[in-house]
């Protein structure tokens, strides 16, 4: 255990949030999402947090994270298929953990259902959580870690 880092937070997964570069992109998938075949397709970075809300990690993650300020969409997640619009409970947790924990703030922008796979498919590493809420995805980009 270390002090003030959230436990949830395992060594792997500080490990990949440390190794992260300004611009690399972290998935936090919910259970349904297609994690371990994504990462074993691509070679990405792989962590499961089974049990754990999306949200949760979320939180922890940017606690310690800074979302990118130089793009646009640093906080990315799915649409609803076949209802672009709804806006599902667990995604506006997602805004307003956003809201409160990033020291960057901003809105989350929305992707098609494969549009957000493909971006997944690039990113650095996959966060795997239980997340049984539908839609529970969301893609963060970290920024500069300012002094």
């Amino acid at each position: 255990m270390l002090r003030t880092i959230n436990p949830l937070l395992s060594p792997d997964l500080l490990h990949i949030l440390a190794s992260m570069g300004h611009g690399s992109d972290l998935v936090i998938a919910d259970a349904n999402f297609p994690g371990a075949q994504f990462a074993e397709e691509t070679g990405c970075r792989y962590v499961r947090l089974d049990g754990i809300p999306a949200t949760d990690i979320l939180s922890a993650v940017l606690g310690l994270m800074p979302l990118d300020d130089f793009i646009d969409d640093p906080a990315v997640v799915m649409e609803v298929v076949g209802n672009p619009t709804e806006i599902p409970p667990v995604v506006a947790a997602f805004q307003t953990i956003v809201n409160d924990v990033a020291d960057n703030p901003a809105t989350l922008s929305k992707l098609e259902r494969f549009a957000f796979y493909d971006k997944a498919r690039k990113a650095y590493a996959i966060v795997q959580s239980g997340e049984t809420r539908l839609y529970g995805n969301i893609i963060v980009t970290k920024g500069v870690v300012r002094q």
